[in-house]
């Protein structure tokens, strides 16, 4: 919430689909825990809630810690979902935040979080199970040409070389596989929020920020300017905080170029010179603070896109967390003082609540005449063991640039998914998802936008809305 000069979303129309009043009828004679193989078994009228290891709301698991908290510029528009034994395997968790903004932002930001999951689920499954099937005819055809002759067994180093490529050609397939999957997810659900009518996402959307952790592998996917950061220690056992995702904003060189020449225009407004929007080519509307969302559709031609940025990180026993959150964190904390807050705190469960807490009391000590931000966090734990107090050592910081989000050992190389040009980008900076706080409430006369054939007209909050 606080990305776009919208007025403030209100509480969900009742009987919406993500209404909380919205009625489920349960089938009397259906099964329960244990009947169900995988999420897409499910009926269509089986709440999502009562599938196995699929969290929303505030609370823990062994692996994770999640809050949210609504600030004070209306419907909390921030949502989240971490999701454990994802796809039906036991080393998998899915986890994502979204940051909803426009009227209905909180509606989208919760559609997203009950659909993408799935969405990918689906793609995943699809994608292995083919490349199941060719694998398993060119094993057939090995093996046959084997049979033919005979050769004698490898030597141990033969069989040491042969067990380290296989092992790099399925971590190269494995990320190859959730990229696609990745992308394919995304597109499908940005056109399902298109063409679904209960939401008008005409100016309203939201941001995403999603990993998948599938052993010692870590994929993630961001659009938006929502944030992922790993705290992992380094070889002095110092805590260090690396940013794994890039806020992708409209400053940025490439993200600024592609808007541009799709006809829309970046540029900030003089009160906050700080924070580039996106606008309409011949409106002063909607002002949206950053490059990637899913729904905004009366930007989608003029730049807009919401393709997302792919990532993948090889972990080590030296990767303790990970911290997914929405701005309404790194607007007021840097990415070592999250970090520092996640490690300090005693008891894994609250760690999400202890890092929410921490950025309210920063919200009113740096900016007492501003809104605060709704908030929401998720800490997935990486270690098998407690984490414990960290306070007492040294901690550093990395920030990504566009192109390589990470350093150091046992990182796979990033592979964007668009490239995006951060040579002017300073590397010892934090790259906030607003890069400056609206201090003084304004109302701004917004015309409607008249788009062209076949698209949707903007609704009528967009006429006149307040910037948070």
């Amino acid at each position: 919430m606080g990305s776009c000069l919208s007025s403030e979303g209100g509480s969900p129309v009742p009987g919406s689909p993500l209404s909380p009043a919205r009625g489920v009828r349960k089938k009397r004679n259906m099964k329960r825990s244990g009947s169900m193989s995988s999420p897409l078994d499910y009926p269509k009228d089986e709440p999502l809630h009562r599938i196995p290891g699929r969290l929303f709301l505030n609370g823990s698991t062994e692996v994770a810690s999640l809050f949210t908290q609504q600030g004070k510029k209306g419907t909390n528009q921030d949502a989240m979902i971490v999701w454990e034994n994802f796809c039906s395997r036991k080393d998998t968790v899915f986890c994502g935040v979204f940051d909803g903004h426009g009227p209905y932002g909180h509606m989208v930001a919760k559609r997203v979080r009950d659909s993408l999951p799935l969405k990918l689920f689906s793609h995943w499954e699809a994608k292995k199970s083919k490349e199941n099937v060719l694998k398993e005819i060119s094993l057939n055809a090995a093996t046959g040409i084997n049979s033919e002759g005979t050769t004698s067994g490898p030597s141990t180093e033969q069989s040491r070389v042969c067990c380290e490529l296989e092992e790099t050609e399925k971590q190269q397939e494995t990320f190859q596989t959730l990229k696609q999957s990745f992308l394919k997810a995304f597109r499908g659900m940005d056109r399902e929020l298109r063409m679904f009518t209960n939401i008008d996402c005409f100016c309203s959307g939201t941001t995403a920020v999603t990993l998948v952790k599938q052993g010692d592998f870590l994929v993630t996917g961001n659009v938006g300017d929502s944030r992922a950061v790993l705290g992992t220690r380094d070889k002095d056992n110092y805590l260090n905080a690396v940013q794994l995702t890039v806020d992708l904003k409209p400053n940025l060189p490439g993200e600024a170029e592609r808007i541009r020449k799709c006809k829309g225009r970046v540029f900030a407004l003089q009160d906050e010179p700080e924070v580039a929007r996106v606008w309409l080519p011949n409106n002063d509307s909607p002002g949206l603070a950053m490059a990637r969302a899913f729904g905004d559709f009366c930007l989608k031609d003029f730049g807009l896109i919401s393709v997302p940025e792919i990532s993948c990180r090889r972990l080590t026993e030296k990767d303790e967390f990970v911290v997914l959150a929405t701005d309404g964190i790194w607007d007021v904390l840097s990415n070592k003082e999250v970090v520092d807050i996640v490690a300090s705190t005693s008891a894994r469960s609250s760690a999400a609540r202890a890092l929410v807490q921490s950025a309210v009391r920063a919200w009113k000590y740096k900016y007492p005449t501003s809104k605060i931000d709704d908030c929401a966090v998720i800490c997935l734990f990486l270690d098998s063991h407690n984490v414990s107090a960290a306070s007492t050592t040294e901690s550093r910081e990395h920030v990504p640039s566009a192109d390589q989000v990470d350093t150091g050992g046992g990182v796979d190389t990033c592979v964007p998914t668009d490239q995006v040009d951060t040579s002017q980008m300073d590397s010892e900076k934090d790259w906030s998802a607003v890069e400056g706080v609206s201090r003084v409430d304004t109302l701004l006369k917004l015309p409607r936008f008249v788009p062209g054939r076949g698209e949707k007209r903007a609704p009528e909050e967009a006429r006149s809305q307040q910037r948070p």
